[in-house]
Order: C-alpha cells, then structure tokens, then sequence
C-alpha cells in the first residue's frame, strides 16, 4: 500500500531546505572542508558554478527566510550548563519572605555557590540529562545543592548519605545495595536514578503537587499527609506554604526556589556563576570483576582523591565482589582506561594472599586482621559455617598500597574527621575502644559528653549501631579511666617552632607521623617552618617520655 505525500507549502520547504544546508554546511566546517568550495564536494563531475542537485530537495528556495521562519529553526544547544538548566525550568516560583530570606543569604555567599558549582561539576551534567530525559522539571538538578552541597561524601544527623541524601531504609527501597564493600547511596549514577524515581513517585502520590513531593522527599510523604488532613479538618488549605511541617522542611522548598531564582538571574544579585559546559565529564567503564581501587587509578591515570569523588560508593580498597563491576573516569580518560585495563586478566585486579590458619585464629580476627568483612572471607573460601581449622588455608584478597593510600575509603575518611574534630574542641582526646554491652548512651555518660557530640566526632548519626572492637575519638575534659578499652590519651598541643626544628624532627619527638602533622596544619610541604611560628599537634602522652 502507498500513501500520498502530504502538501508543502513553499515556505515550509524553505524551511525545510535552510535546515538541511546548515546540516551540511556544519558537517563540512567540522570536518576540515571549510575551505573546499560545496558544488565540488557533492560531484568531481559537476561545474565548478552549478548548484548540487540534492535529492532530498523539492527545489531551490525562491527567496530568503523570514523572521518568521529563522524563529522555527531548531536552537542550538547552549555552550553552558546553566543555561540548559534554565531552559527546563517548569516550577511557580513565588516570591514570599521564606523564599526571600534564603535568597539573600545565597546572594550574600557567592563564594558558597561557585564553591558548590566547581564540586558539582561532575555530576551535573548526568544529572541534567537524566532528567531532561525523563520530562521532569530542570530545578530538580539543583536539589543536591540543598542536600549535600554536591558533596559526595555527606553524612547528616539522621543516617542520610551521598548527593541526594538518602537514609539506609528508603535506599533500600530503591534498590540501592549498602553492605560493607559498597554504599550504593553514594553512587553517582545509581543515586540520581533513584532519587528521580523517588521525585517522580512522590509527586504522583501528591496529585502532580511538586512544591508537596519536595516537602515529602525531606521529611517522609507521612508527615506531609498527616499535615494536610490537620488543615482539612481546620478548613485551611492544604498547599506547601500553609502547612505545619518541621522547620528544616518548611526552609527545604524555599531553598530549592531561591536557588532557581538566583541561577535564573544571577547578574540581579551581583553573582557570577562558575561556568560549567554543557558536556559529559564522566564515562561508565564495565570492569566485569573485582578490581584494586588503587589500580584502577593507577590504570586511568588519576589520583586516588579525584578517583575516589568519582566513585565514592567503595568503602574499602577495591570494589565489592559481588558488583556491580563498573567505575567513572573522566571522559578524557576513558580510552586510556578501558585499554589498559583489557590488557590484565581478571584474576590479577586483585592481590591475593594465602593465609594458614594457627590455633586461637577466628574468622572474625583473620577479616580484622586484613580489613575485610567476614562475609567475604566466608564467600571467598566457599566457608559456610563459622568453624575453621588450624593447619588449613584460607585466601584473602589484599590491597597493594598501603591504608593511607586509599584516601577516600571509610576508615581514611573517620581518620580525619576524628582528627579534624580536635581543632574545635578542648579537653583530652580519648581513644576508646568499645567492648560487648557497651552503648553509645553509656559510654556518653561514662564521659560526661553528648551521644551527638560522639556521633559528629566519628561522622555518625546518634542512632547508629556500634560494635565490639569499634574505636570512637572522644573529647572529654573527665579524667579517664585506664581500661583495657582505652587504648590512648592524646591530648591537644600547641606547639611553638624553634631555631633547627623540622617537620620530621617534631614528628620523631612526639611519635607522630610527618602527614599528619602537616594535614592538621594544612602545611604546605614546599614552605619551611619557621622559628615560632605555632602549630597544633595531637599527642598520646602514654608514648610520649
């Protein structure tokens, strides 16, 4: 069967025809054959001054386009992030005094948003395609900004981690893996699927109310309900601003609203934004095994920092056993990585060690022993119980560079933030270990401190669990006890330089470690001290003569 072709009308083959000569003409300028004339491109045989014949074409355009027409032609993309960002905005946007507050503070701290623009750099391109891609509305790309600040290590009072911010139950509610390799809230990709799906969800289950969804995304769709039904029955209205939400979610909408107004306008309120192009920064690499984080930077060319913020989800040194099998390297290094990487074998992406088993050795001190988890050392040695037997080996998969290496992984990140919470705290540090019975509400009380201030101190939420063996920094200014559980008193320092002093000379006399003298510092390695000039150190005196 054929169908008859429909009419054209002159101008709409105008139209038609510019359309496909600027196709052509860019293809051309994009190749390099900008300076080859077009008749001789498109035929060696035609004349030099005879028009191409192009098929396709009904006719030569008898005129030139109208204002009328050029205003059909397809926009071209925009150069920069930002302006695609705005071309999707679909969001009311009322100017009340919550949404004014938050946009003041925003336009008072242009440092904070080029701050957050440059960490968000690379993911908010994904972001932006994702939701482009699903129909949904642009503003929702700055959400992480009100999350996280495009922070992908993030970790909130009420258990919430990664750039969108999600508590461990609803993670799991959407699919997101968490165990003690892998922390799939984290995951760049993983996550911003999710959380649109969640968005997308939640604003079905409000009737397409997207200011509702919002307030639902940050303090659960229970409350926003149970809210509603408490005006319904006072005959109020049930929209977002006349709800009794919690403070932090009454604040969430402006915030994302502000926002959207300030990157609308951004010269309105004396703020130049960070430019970001409107390009992808990473590529999805299918490793298909286990790999050694280490290695794999090594094999993309990267340091561990920015490989680790392009894959933060990897709590340890290598990836989980069990998947997924897939890393982000920069779009610039993808080739050089999935090269590099075809040319080791699966087996050898990860060190292994043959361990044989002693009397008094447990599963749980052998995983201790080289930083695994039970589990994998039981999936790993096909171990289904509990009971192991001396004189037997066990395989265990082991890290190629040392711990401080993997600056990024779950231990390394509680390092420094149990260090860093020193610089505002005065008291002793006290390093305790927690043994069977202990709770985070009895070791509180034992130091005469908060479980929140324990939480902060060990980037944990107060709700946490805490297990046998774990180690808690705590600032106390109660004389601790002795125990077996302490294992350390450290103290903070002020040191003041001398004549002849130097970065290894201190760390030799206080038992430390030059690195960490110079991150609490945040001294730069190419600069000397100089003689009294005063820096802060962080002493165990059970060491120290």
């Amino acid at each position: 069967m054929t169908y008859p072709m429909p009419a054209l009308t002159q101008r709409t083959i105008r139209l038609f025809q510019a359309t496909c000569w600027s196709l052509i003409l860019s293809s051309l300028l994009l190749s390099g054959c900008a300076n080859v004339s077009l008749p001789q491109l498109v035929s060696g045989e035609q004349a030099v001054n005879e028009t191409p014949t192009i098929p396709f074409l009904l006719e030569e355009p008898e005129d030139s386009l109208s204002t009328e027409d050029i205003a059909l032609l397809p926009e071209p993309l925009p150069e920069d992030l930002w302006a695609r960002i705005r071309l999707g905005y679909q969001l009311d946007k009322p100017m009340n005094k919550r949404v004014e507050q938050q946009l003041k503070w925003y336009a008072k701290h242009p440092e904070y948003m080029n701050r957050v623009a440059k960490r968000g750099e690379r993911y908010l391109f994904h972001i932006v395609d994702e939701i482009e891609a699903r129909g949904l509305p642009m503003e929702l790309a700055l959400l992480p900004i009100v999350e996280s600040a495009f922070d992908p290590f993030a970790y909130s009072h009420g258990r919430a981690s990664g750039i969108w911010q999600f508590i461990p139950g609803t993670g799991k509610m959407f699919g997101l893996k968490q165990n003690w390799w892998y922390d799939g809230r984290r995951d760049i990709t993983a996550s911003t699927d999710a959380a649109l799906r969640y968005l997308d969800r939640l604003h079905k289950r409000f009737d397409d109310d997207w200011m509702l969804a919002l307030a639902s995304y940050n303090s659960g769709s229970g409350n926003v309900s149970k809210s509603m039904r408490k005006n319904r029955k006072k005959g109020k209205p049930t929209d977002f601003w006349n709800l009794a939400l919690p403070r932090e979610t009454e604040a969430y909408v402006p915030k994302l609203i502000a926002l959207a107004i300030l990157i609308n306008n951004p010269e309105d309120y004396g703020l130049t934004l960070h430019s970001i192009p409107n390009k992808p920064y990473f590529a999805k690499v299918e490793t298909h095994a286990q790999i050694d984080l280490a290695q794999a930077a090594e094999l993309a060319e990267l340091d561990m920092d920015a490989f680790y913020h392009l894959n933060p989800a990897f709590n340890r040194w290598a990836t989980d056993p069990d998947g997924p099998h897939s890393l982000l390297v920069p779009i610039a290094n993808e080739a050089i990585f999935t090269q590099k990487l075809s040319e080791i074998p699966k087996e050898e992406r990860v060190t292994w060690e043959r361990y044989t088993i002693r009397n008094g050795d447990s599963l749980s001190t052998i995983a201790s022993q080289y930083d695994i988890s039970v589990q994998s050392l039981k999936t790993i040695n096909n171990i289904r119980g509990s009971t192991i037997r001396a004189g037997k080996t066990l395989m265990v998969p082991v890290a190629t560079a040392g711990t401080d290496f993997y600056s990024q992984s779950l231990e390394q990140r509680l390092a420094h933030r149990q260090n860093m919470s020193g610089r505002s705290e005065t008291g002793t540090r006290v390093n305790h270990k927690v043994t069977s019975g202990e709770s985070l509400w009895t070791i509180a009380k034992h130091y005469n401190v908060s479980t929140r201030k324990i939480a902060r101190w060990n980037n944990m939420a107060p709700k946490d669990p805490i297990h046998p063996g774990q180690k808690l920094a705590i600032w106390t200014s109660t004389k601790p006890l002795q125990t077996p559980s302490s294992n350390a008193v450290i103290r903070k320092v002020s040191y003041k330089v001398r004549q002849g002093d130097s970065l290894h000379r201190i760390a030799d006399k206080f038992q430390l470690k030059v690195k960490d003298i110079m991150r609490w510092n945040q001294l730069n390695a190419a600069k000397y001290l100089q003689p009294g000039q005063s820096i802060t150190l962080f002493v165990d005196v059970t060491h120290v003569n």
